[in-house]
């Protein structure tokens, strides 16, 4: 199984809302206006697209909640 790309999801000050970001490049992949909105209803796995990801799900404060995995089918 190949190694799965990491994400960050993190609260964005300067646009007031949450980013998904590749750990490696820090390249946008999608913003949510809220964070209920990027864990709800497939969101995320739907952002992630068929090769999924594993995403660390931040706290408004930077502190870690949760890592949610999303592998590809």
């Amino acid at each position: 199984m190949p190694k799965l790309t990491k994400y960050t999801l993190e609260f964005n000050e300067k646009i007031a809302k949450w980013a998904l970001r590749n750990d490696k490049t820090r390249k946008l992949a999608k913003s949510f206006r809220t964070k209920a909105s990027a864990t709800k209803g497939g969101a995320l796995k739907r952002a992630l697209g068929k090769n999924g990801g594993s995403v660390k799900i931040q706290k408004e404060n930077g502190r870690i909640q949760k890592v949610r995995t999303y592998p590809g089918g």
